[in-house]
């Protein structure tokens, strides 16, 4: 350090120096200057990163949001910012960012992929289409775009565009569960009921855990008359979890639709004691229970079934048997009046209830 600064001292005594000398100095001071903020850029982005992969979202999303500002072309700092917005259910951010981002690079796929998924999680479905699609254009190999390009078209209930783009991610990744459970989705709302069956087989073999696997498989069965294997389906769905209403009460339509009353109005029960407002199960016990004889407990759920769905015809005629059991006549007829009605204006609700799953 010592002979540096007497270097230094000797030079800076000197009288002349080469003409160029300044300029070189100058540029080097330029070279190192910008050397200082790259190196820090470069921390900043390591450290935000190690905070993106724990979890911490927010603070993610400050430090990258700071490399952003020093170095504005540093694509790794914007996509690190929208990620962690994203991720971070801070919608509104990741929607601007994104805009901007997209806006300087209109080719970067994971930008336009990251800005769809914000606008989808926004509900924003029609722009969250517009940059899936331009995503899977520019990127015809990424299986991920594809993927959520069926989610937003699965919850559009576009079922058919669904399974076209859950086809083309197992075409990329042939052993994605949840693709195969969807795609099984997407073909039983289609009326393919025998392609969903083996999806579902498929997504279980990879992956026999998969939420609401069983489920899915028990629901195929069931619309292919095989009540049997439905039930087996839906309790295997039950010993994996027991806090879903829905498959309780599949489990219990499927029982009473066997014959097995009695512990169709358990399963039943239970499915109301997750979802009391389940207009479905509510009928499908009153209905239980008229078949078991307690007929007073049937009429409560019946009238129930009504309150809760009103434009539903089937509680009404089940409501006239059970009022015309226990001698109330004119009630029943008034009841029998309004099943007439409804039916005659609403024929899909003769038999049972389908609703897209």
């Amino acid at each position: 350090m010592t002979n540096c600064w007497q270097n230094r001292s000797r030079v800076s005594a000197r009288r002349t120096r080469p003409a160029g000398w300044l300029v070189v100095v100058f540029l080097v001071s330029l070279f190192l200057a910008a050397q200082a903020p790259a190196g820090e850029v470069e921390a900043l982005l390591q450290k935000a990163e190690r905070a993106l992969e724990a979890g911490q979202f927010g603070v993610a999303a400050e430090i990258f949001d700071r490399a952003r500002r020093l170095a504005p072309e540093n694509k790794t700092a914007w996509g690190g910012l929208l990620l962690s917005y994203v991720r971070g259910k801070k919608l509104a951010e990741a929607m601007t960012v994104g805009r901007e981002a997209v806006a300087r690079w209109p080719e970067e796929v994971q930008f336009r992929h990251w800005l769809g998924l914000a606008y989808f999680q926004s509900r924003q479905n029609a722009p969250a289409l517009e940059e899936l699609r331009r995503a899977a254009e520019l990127a015809p190999k990424r299986h991920e775009v594809y993927f959520d390009l069926a989610l937003v078209y699965m919850s559009e209930r576009d079922y058919v565009r669904a399974a076209e783009a859950l086809e083309k991610t197992l075409q990329l990744e042939p052993n994605l569960a949840l693709a195969h459970l969807l795609l099984g989705r997407a073909y039983h709302n289609t009326n393919r009921a025998l392609l969903a069956m083996e999806r579902f087989k498929t997504a279980l073999r990879l992956d026999p855990r998969i939420q609401l696997g069983h489920y899915h498989l028990g629901f195929v069965y069931e619309s292919l008359g095989r009540p049997a294997e439905a039930v087996a389906e839906f309790k295997k769905e039950l010993a994996l979890r027991q806090d879903n209403a829905e498959v309780f009460y599949r489990l219990g339509h499927a029982l009473l639709e066997s014959g097995q009353t009695r512990a169709a109005a358990q399963n039943l029960r239970q499915a109301l004691r997750l979802a009391p407002e389940h207009a479905e199960a509510q009928y499908d016990l009153g209905k239980a229970l008229a078949s078991l004889g307690d007929t007073s407990a049937a009429i409560l759920a019946l009238e129930r079934a009504v309150a809760l769905s009103p434009e539903d015809p089937r509680p009404h005629y089940q409501l006239a048997r059970a009022l015309e059991k226990i001698g109330k006549k004119a009630e029943a007829e008034k009841e029998f009046q309004r099943f007439a009605e409804l039916k005659k204006r609403r024929p899909e609700w003769g038999g049972m209830a389908y609703r897209p799953h």
